[in-house]
């Protein structure tokens, strides 16, 4: 498995890579655009160049981009579904100008408790953002090519998505082709949602959710983040490799869960660290590295 951290791009993605490569990364995770702002300036062209050139010279692999918290395709307002289809079209248009590999959502809120109904209107939702984003690359000359990957919940409130099944579920009900989406699954949002992801039988389950509700294919990047409270909390909040509830053990399983699965084998693993750069970069990197070969 690769190992990476989100990263800041500054503005400028030769700084951006050229911190990649010093802190380890052999992926990374970025913002396309401010990430608590529902609009931007539209992307110009040139930044494709300047990142294919950053990694030319730069040796790290998959770029993700994260799409804005502020999008919800599961709510059942109007004007924030609408709002949230068509920021999701730029954030796809965005990520493939960059050529990033995918795109990390957030699936929203159920305000109505209507798991179903919410499945169905974010299943609506991706459908209608991915055709505004074909058509808009389409115009610039490029292809729609990056993936939309689901990210898992904590589940705190109302929050959709606490589930591995709510996220495949969303994927079967779409028209979009499967090879354009995917899973996130993150370990603190897991692990605060009720999954054991400190043990090998835990571990067991999270692929057997994935099998039985979809399949195991559709998993194709993680966010390895401790979690500073107890399984089952609802509470998102990340501490770093080791430290927090879930341990060494929890992620020394992940490391090495292409042993079985061959399909995981390269997937890509990212960790979103609190503290000061470069030394949360670095030590969570290595720590994740030596348990990859431990």
């Amino acid at each position: 498995m690769k190992v990476g951290a989100h990263i800041s791009t500054e503005g400028n993605y030769k700084k951006m890579a050229a911190y990649a490569q010093k802190v380890g990364c052999e992926c990374i995770q970025i913002f396309s655009k401010s990430p608590r702002q529902w609009k931007a300036k539209p992307m110009p062209l040139h930044k494709r160049e300047e990142l294919a050139a950053a990694r030319s010279v730069y040796d790290f692999g998959p770029v993700l981009t994260h799409t804005a918290y502020l999008l919800n395709v599961t709510t059942n307002d109007e004007a924030m579904a609408e709002k949230s289809v068509e920021a999701l079209a730029d954030e796809l248009v965005r990520a493939s100008i960059l050529q990033a590999e995918g795109v990390v959502l957030h699936p929203g809120n159920v305000p109505d408790d209507d798991i179903d109904a919410a499945t169905l209107r974010a299943a609506r939702a991706i459908e209608r953002s991915f055709a505004l984003a074909d058509e808009s690359c389409k115009d610039l000359g490029i292809e729609c090519s990056s993936r939309l990957l689901l990210e898992n919940t904590a589940g705190a409130g109302k929050l959709f998505g606490s589930t591995i099944t709510q996220l495949c579920n969303v994927i079967k009900e779409t028209k979009v082709p499967s090879k354009r989406l995917g899973i996130c699954f993150d370990t603190c949002h897991g692990w605060a949602a009720g999954y054991d992801v400190s043990t090998q039988a835990g571990w067991d389950e999270v692929l057997k959710e994935l099998i039985d509700a979809g399949d195991l294919s559709m998993w194709h990047f993680a966010h390895a983040n401790d979690c500073k409270f107890a399984r089952g909390s609802h509470m998102d909040r990340h501490a770093w490799i080791g430290e927090g509830e879930i341990g060494f053990e929890g992620f020394k399983i992940l490391m090495h869960l292409g042993d079985a699965h061959p399909s995981l084998v390269d997937m890509c693993v990212i960790t979103e660290m609190p503290g000061e750069i470069p030394e949360k970069d670095i030590i969570n990197i290595e720590a994740l590295k030596a348990l990859r070969v431990d």
